[in-house]
């Protein structure tokens, strides 16, 4: 707001200075002279507006066609809006005529003319630079129809610096350190490169900016950089479609790029983003705490053997329509921070009755092993074992923990 209103002072005052000094120069005389006499009765005219009068309608008109050429105002209708001006200033003379007044139209009509064809190339210069930077940061990092809404300007977005609310989900190769040490660097290679193509073309489709996509995972942001409140619900069902459709596919007998799965990260706050200048390129930046959470938290699906995982604010935003449950307390970015962690399980549509007993039943599982009851937190895990042929690796990994504290509870001598 701040550059338009000085980009629309600065066209304003020159255009109406350039038509004020032709004015008062008697350069416009001959001009003048013709254009009133088709709309006025200079002769008949008892009273005449001042000159005065006439510099502040030029000036006015200025910065009023400048604003409404620049502003985000659709431009069919800032087109418009200045056709419309321009009649009524001679319709404006004509009236005035009517009561013997005599309204001199052309500097008006000039200072409009002018104030337009300034503001339309300014204009015109600014979406060609634009243009430019959209290609550079967006193009192949959006689905086709967010480039295209930000390329026409139909979603706004202001490559500056600014802070963002998003989602950022971080996904990789669930046993990827195990399936470098024992796979050929070549075939290595190849899964990774398949599991960033279809991992990619997946979360643009569903909505996100791909921030990065390498060896070491895709990182991808959802609400930017189009602003949607709902970009927390977009996130975690991205990463739960993406191994509900491997699953499927591997259930098909599909070839798929490995064995183990996908693992991801989610983590909802902050970030800033927008375009950097230097002598050299252009660079994009995009930093944030949820960037570092999501990785951190991809990474950790390993050690607890999820698929996913979330933070807090993920979840707060997403209990209403997702299944899911709490694994652990982990320390964030600084060691003082203690960050609880959920792993994402079904769409809340999706969940049947035996899912969401069995949820409740890990959930209080949880609650009393934080509690140190150890005796009734392995039953109320017990409960919540799914059929026989159904992996859940965070129920294995707690009921591994409880093992060795129900044996020194048998062992310790009653009190």
């Amino acid at each position: 707001m701040k550059r338009l209103l000085i980009t629309t002072l600065v066209i304003g005052i020159a255009v109406a200075f350039t038509v004020g000094a032709l004015h008062a120069s008697k350069s416009l005389a001959g001009l003048e002279n013709a254009g009133a006499q088709l709309v006025s009765d200079y002769a008949g005219a008892t009273r005449i507006v001042s000159e005065r009068w006439q510099y502040v309608f030029i000036l006015l008109i200025a910065l009023t066609v400048a604003w409404l050429s620049l502003s985000i105002v659709p431009r069919w209708r800032s087109r418009l809006l200045v056709g419309l001006l321009f009649v009524e200033l001679f319709a404006f003379s004509w009236v005035c005529s009517l009561y013997r007044v005599f309204f001199q139209p052309i500097p008006s009509v000039l200072a409009l003319v002018f104030a337009f064809a300034v503001a339309e190339g300014w204009s015109a210069f600014l979406r060609r630079d634009r243009s430019h930077l959209v290609r550079t940061f967006f193009a192949d990092r959006l689905s086709r129809k967010e480039f295209r809404r930000i390329s026409d300007g139909t979603t706004p977005f202001d490559l500056q610096p600014k802070p963002y609310e998003v989602s950022v989900v971080v996904c990789d190769i669930a046993n990827k350190l195990a399936f470098a040490k024992d796979s050929e660097p070549a075939a290595f290679a190849e899964a990774t490169a398949k599991f960033i193509r279809e991992t990619t073309e997946h979360l643009i489709e569903q909505g996100a900016y791909l921030h990065a996509a390498d060896g070491e995972g895709v990182v991808a942001i959802f609400g930017f950089p189009a602003p949607n409140s709902e970009h927390a619900q977009q996130a975690v069902r991205a990463g739960l479609d993406m191994n509900k459709n491997l699953r499927q596919r591997r259930e098909h007998g599909e070839d798929t790029f490995d064995r183990g799965g996908i693992c991801a990260g989610v983590s909802s706050g902050t970030i800033v983003a927008g375009a950097l200048r230097n002598s050299q390129r252009l660079l994009f930046l995009a930093s944030g705490e949820p960037i570092d959470l999501a990785r951190r938290f991809c990474a950790l699906n390993r050690f607890y053997g999820s698929n996913a995982l979330m933070d807090t604010p993920t979840f707060d935003r997403v209990s209403n329509t997702m299944v899911a449950r709490p694994i652990d307390f982990v320390s964030g970015l600084n060691s003082h921070d203690r960050l609880e962690i959920y792993e994402p399980l079904w769409l809340a549509a999706e969940a049947k009755p035996e899912h969401i007993a069995r949820r409740d039943s890990f959930w209080s599982g949880v609650v009393l092993y934080r509690e140190r009851r150890w005796a009734e937190a392995y039953t109320e895990f017990q409960k919540a074992r799914g059929p026989e042929e159904e992996d859940d690796p965070p129920l294995q990994f707690y009921l591994r923990r409880l093992e060795p504290l129900l044996l020194q509870l048998t062992e310790s001598p009653a009190e």
